[in-house]
This record gives C-alpha cells, structure tokens and sequence, in this order.
C-alpha cells in the first residue's frame, strides 16, 4: 500500500489494526465499549533527525500508547501519525 503522505524527520504514518469485536469467550462487544487498538501497521517513515536514524520501517507491526499520535484521514482511510519515541516496540 502506498500513500502519498510523507512525514517529516523522525514521525511515523501508522495505520492502526482494527478493534476487537468479539472476547475470547465469544460475546460481542458493542462499538460504543470497544477500546482503541494499541497495535498496528507502519505505512509509511521520515528520514529521521540529524544524528538519529529511524529504527521502524514500512511494513513493521508496532505497539504504541494508548493516547499516542494524532489522527488523520487520508485518501478516505484512517491514520495515526506520531512521533518514533512514541512507540514501545516491534513485533
């Protein structure tokens, strides 16, 4: 998937996963209780600063805090744009 956004030095376009639906146990969780997803896919990367490369690529799964990034659309989809230092890690 491309993207026409590019984010500039260390931001990264991450598209989140979707919301669970469904617990272990089956029962269906309402879209007004459903929490945010703290996962999700990296789109798209900047360069980085000066003398700080970026860690994450396109492509990587990432986890990030629950308040994390800012929320974007682009071409009729959703997006979250946040800085590198906010993600906790790579799966």
């Amino acid at each position: 998937m491309s993207v026409s956004l590019k984010p500039l030095a260390d931001r990264v376009l991450v598209e989140p996963a979707a919301a669970e639906e469904k617990t272990a146990s089956g029962i269906i969780i309402p879209d007004t209780a459903q929490e945010k997803p703290q996962k999700g896919q990296v789109v798209a990367v900047g360069n980085g600063k000066k003398d700080e490369p970026m860690t994450v690529k396109v492509g990587d799964t990432v986890l990030y805090g629950k308040y994390s990034g800012t929320e974007i659309s682009v071409d009729g989809n959703e997006y979250l744009i946040m800085r590198e230092s906010d993600i906790f890690a790579v799966l």
